[in-house]
């Protein structure tokens, strides 16, 4: 089962840095980034729509010019908001980035700088309409849609867009049947929750997923992690 750090082990390092991918890249064979697209049409390394959780400032992600996120600081940590370009040259080659695209009219922009980069990336998305972009790329990327409810509606849509992978909620993985359900269609079932304990690894491993997210990677037992040399 693959562990993938949810955007880059944010219980220990600040969500969404270089600094987080990096530590992340080290242990785990994949990380997960949130990307979004500035004021000034750059691809960024973030989660919230507005900036003020993760960096004190006001204002909202799509309005802010990049010239003006690049000075701000991520949960004061000195690190700050990458571009997604830097985040997948700084990602070692046999590492998996995991990208949500967390808003539509972004999914052939970030599979350029994929191509570009040389990066080995998986998409998903809890919005059909971003996948959906992906086809018009004519690129074979793994991709899936993330779902929290209705495990039978969302596996069909999953097969209107051709996605390779499902990622469904920690809990639907767990007190439904969505995994074998999956695995009858031909997909890799990915959960997503960040899990948080080695029990929640231990319990998504008996549950047959293959992968999960999450916020530490000590919550994975050493024959699923990477080598930490510093």
């Amino acid at each position: 089962m693959e562990i993938i750090g949810h955007r880059g082990c944010a219980d220990q390092v600040p969500e969404n840095t270089l600094l987080a991918i990096r530590e992340a890249a080290r242990r785990l064979p994949a990380v997960e980034i949130d990307v979004r697209r500035c004021g000034s049409g750059e691809l960024v390394a973030f989660h919230d729509e507005t900036l003020e959780r993760v960096t004190g400032a006001d204002g909202r992600v799509a309005e802010t010019p990049w010239t003006d996120l690049r000075d701000l600081e991520v949960l004061e940590s000195g690190e700050s908001i990458p571009r997604l370009e830097t985040v997948l040259r700084a990602v070692p080659d046999d590492v998996t980035v995991q990208i949500e695209l967390k808003e539509r009219g972004i999914a052939s922009d970030t599979l350029q700088l994929a191509m570009t980069t040389g990066a080995d990336v998986r998409v998903s998305s809890f919005l059909p309409e971003a996948l959906a972009e992906i086809e018009s790329t004519y690129l074979n990327v793994p991709n899936g849609l993330l779902f929290g409810d209705e495990p039978e509606a969302n596996l069909s849509r999953a097969d209107d867009l051709d996605c390779t992978h499902v990622f469904p909620h920690y809990d639907l993985c767990v007190e439904t049947d969505i995994v074998s359900a999956a695995r009858e269609r031909g997909y890799d079932v990915i959960a997503w929750k960040a899990a948080q304990t080695t029990d929640d690894v231990r319990t998504l491993r008996e549950a047959g997923v293959d992968g999960v997210t999450a916020d530490r990677w000590d919550v994975a037992p050493p024959s699923l992690r990477m080598s930490a040399e510093s």
